[in-house]
């Protein structure tokens, strides 16, 4: 559970941004779309590595 303290003179706008930003870095979203469908370790592992070397690739052609 995530819990926000409201700081004496703070807006709701300034707390209610620091809720948001604190439950996008949690993953309680991402958690819970990968929970939504098994995918096995050998997929996972695979889909890493493919993004690793695609990252590779685009640093490669930075340079």
């Amino acid at each position: 559970m995530i819990i926000i303290n409201v700081k004496e003179g703070e807006s709701i706008d300034r707390a209610l941004k620091r809720y948001k930003r604190k439950h996008r870095n949690v993953g309680v979203i991402k958690e819970l779309r990968k929970r939504k469908q098994f995918t096995k370790p050998s997929v996972e592992r695979r889909h890493e590595v493919l993004k690793a070397r695609y990252k590779m690739d685009k640093q490669r052609e930075a340079e």
